[in-house]
């Protein structure tokens, strides 16, 4: 991401990364690690995006937009906004009422969070990005203080009543963020494995 973000000129085609990451928890580069509380056997990696910790792991969709924001008219706080809202679309589609909230990035049904974003710009282009709790296991998010709140409630969309797979959310949640940043979506055969 670092490297797409460094060399990309301003006719470089903006590109949304998606993974699902081996278990790990992320520390922002404002991170404090007292809300590390015991990670255990799960490695803890700094990265220079914003927030505090996180975790990722199976069952959890991770979108990373690498996107020019003047290209696309937008400042951060509306790139913010738009991500939120294509969670919160893909959220209903299941009919699960989201919301977002005031001072705390990220999605929330029922005052658990299901997303969190932890985002970086440089130079108006954005990596780093969103991860949505599809059908994970939640126990390492008891060895963390998520995003920095002592006791946040945490949750995953089949604990909701959503689908139980990420293949079935993957897609309408492309789809919801192609329309919020009027993008279209071209697949990419062949990409590298990274899992090294």
């Amino acid at each position: 991401m670092q490297r797409f973000t460094d060399e990309r000129s301003d006719d470089t085609l903006d590109e949304l990364w998606v993974v699902e990451h081996d278990p790990v928890f992320t520390l922002g580069q404002a991170g404090k690690p007292e809300h590390v509380l015991a990670p255990g056997d799960i490695p803890v990696v700094q990265v220079d995006r914003g927030g505090q910790v996180t975790y990722h792991g199976p069952g959890q969709i991770v979108v990373y937009p690498l996107l020019r924001l003047p290209r696309l008219g937008i400042g951060v706080r509306d790139y913010v906004c738009r991500i939120e809202q294509a969670i919160i679309d893909t959220l209903g589609e299941w009919n699960i009422g989201a919301e977002r909230r005031d001072g705390a990035p990220g999605v929330y049904v029922g005052g658990a969070k299901v997303a969190a974003l932890g985002i970086r710009v440089r130079r108006g282009c954005t990596f780093h990005g969103l991860a949505f709790n599809v059908a994970m296991d939640l126990e390492p998010f008891h060895r963390i203080n998520p995003c920095g709140y002592e006791g946040l409630r945490v949750t995953t969309m089949v604990d909701l009543g959503g689908p139980s797979g990420l293949a079935a959310v993957t897609p309408v949640l492309l789809d919801q963020l192609a329309r919020q940043f009027g993008l279209l979506l071209q697949p990419t055969p062949d990409l590298p494995d990274l899992s090294a």
